[in-house]
């Protein structure tokens, strides 16, 4: 019964061995390696940029889950954007009626909270004590489209094939200096990686944390894509940050919407009072 055993064993581990050769060797992964023997990490870089979201002009609804320390807070809500200018969002909880309203600026963010008649103006410091991260609108634009940054260095990336998808890695990413604002604003150094589906190069997850801060996080997961026009656009997203308390947002787009022309409506009633 012990030798019986014994060979058993040995033929399932034989099967399994046999199984994992013919995988790593099947047409598929030959499908998926060929373009990274003969271009590397350049031709999907360029399929990247190829394929992402193009517009001058962005709307959409959403319907979305925050969780935070446990608890969870459901509402809905309508972006628009106006690209590398302005992102404008309104949040409405269940009961229909808006609650929080913003705009955000490559230099400012501005919120009207109609719960308790306040205002906010101010910087991305408010953003990111909320958040616990370290964004700007770059990188803000870019995760709620799912598309990768614009304006920082691509050269330096080293491919591979990750779970039957094609990955983009790299330790340093740099802001272009060209495009840093001042002399004032930090230089934010990036170790990134982005997943690709091999039939459309469309950004199916990105995880980003920043040189010297090691203990944040940001992921994105995208899915479900669908055609605007043309091109195609993720419906299901997923972003969290990973810090000592984790933050995770899951939305639902619909009714996208781009290069339809559109206004950011922002009043503060008088009697608001200003939050600090």
């Amino acid at each position: 019964m012990i030798q019986n055993s014994i060979f058993t064993g040995r033929m399932l581990t034989l099967l399994l061995a046999s199984m994992l050769l013919l995988a790593s060797c099947s047409p598929a992964r030959k499908a998926l390696k060929a373009p990274l023997k003969e271009e590397g990490a350049d031709f999907l870089f360029g399929k990247l940029k190829e394929k992402e979201l193009k517009f001058d002009w962005f709307s959409a609804k959403f319907s979305a889950e925050y969780s935070n320390k446990g608890k969870k807070n459901s509402f809905s809500g309508q972006i628009r954007i106006r690209k590398d200018s302005l992102i404008w969002i309104s949040l409405t909880p269940m009961l229909g009626i808006e609650a929080i309203r913003l705009m955000i600026s490559q230099d400012s963010v501005k919120l009207i909270n109609r719960l308790n008649d306040t205002y906010f103006i101010g910087d991305y410091e408010y953003v990111n004590q909320f958040l616990n991260t370290n964004i700007d609108y770059d990188l803000m634009q870019a995760i709620l489209l799912g598309n990768d940054l614009q304006f920082y260095e691509g050269g330096k990336f080293r491919a591979s094939i990750d779970h039957g998808e094609y990955k983009l890695a790299t330790g340093e990413r740099l802001k272009l200096r060209k495009f840093v604002r001042n002399s004032q604003e930090k230089l934010r150094i990036f170790i990134q990686n982005i997943w690709l589906d091999p039939e459309n190069f469309k950004i199916t997850h990105v995880d980003i944390k920043e040189i010297r801060r090691d203990n944040i996080k940001l992921e994105s997961t995208y899915k479900t894509f669908e055609k605007i026009g043309e091109q195609l656009f993720p419906k299901k997203m997923t972003y969290t940050i990973w810090a000592d308390n984790t933050i995770r947002i899951k939305a639902d787009f619909s009714k996208m919407v781009i290069d339809a022309p559109l206004v950011f409506p922002f009043k503060i009633p008088a009697s608001y009072q200003r939050s600090k």
